[in-house]
């Protein structure tokens, strides 16, 4: 359509009822093909889409909360915390990982003592400079990998501290690391641990079961 068409605008001042109501009809035709069918592609577009992925939700959840919150790179690990009890798992790939990630390999470490549960989490293999999320299962690896978030109080808040998240940056070398602390013990009801990319929770890079 060419640009005239689209400055055109009709003269209706003198025409008579029937005339110009089927001026005004041409001149939306024409109207909407100067940019209104754009807009109506994309509000159908965002009309017709997929609810709100886990994704899109759990990083909405995530406002607010402070990078302490969900892990410290300096705070003493889960597996040197004194007089408590560790338990280690081995990170294991998972069919979702997204493209590049066949590399990464990694321990968790959870530990239950006086100050509640520290968790800490170590993998190679990442993208240098990319944000990665882990969080506790309630789960096996093997049961949909990990299920749902572990959480204290079931159907609570999806965010600690009712829940227990990591969040980390992977260095240069694509190694990633941080430690969590949560004043409330899991006991053995949080069986499992999963690692995606910060922006995409449906993602699962990797899983790893604790033996208790």
């Amino acid at each position: 359509m060419s640009s005239d068409m689209c400055t055109h605008r009709p003269r209706v001042g003198r025409l008579r009822p029937a005339a110009l109501g089927a001026l005004l009809a041409a001149a939306a035709v024409l109207l909407s093909g100067c940019g209104g069918d754009s807009a109506d592609r994309a509000s159908a577009q965002t009309g017709s889409s997929a609810p709100a992925s886990s994704s899109a939700k759990g990083m909405e959840d995530m406002e607010g909360m402070s990078r302490t919150d969900m892990g410290d790179p300096s705070a003493t690990p889960a597996d040197k915390v004194a007089g408590a009890t560790v338990v280690k798992a081995a990170f294991k790939l998972l069919d979702t990982r997204p493209p590049g990630m066949d590399g990464v390999e990694g321990t968790a470490w959870l530990a239950q003592g006086s100050k509640g549960t520290t968790v800490t989490v170590s993998l190679t293999g990442l993208k240098p400079g990319a944000s990665y999320m882990a969080h506790l299962h309630a789960q096996h690896c093997s049961a949909g990998n990990g299920g749902e978030h572990f959480q204290f109080e079931k159907g609570g808040a999806t965010t600690p501290p009712n829940e227990v998240h990591l969040m980390f940056t992977a260095d240069k070398t694509g190694m990633g690391m941080t430690t969590v602390n949560n004043s409330r013990k899991t006991g053995e009801d949080a069986v499992a641990i999963v690692v995606h990319p910060s922006e995409a929770q449906d993602n699962r890079i990797a899983c790893a079961d604790f033996d208790f």
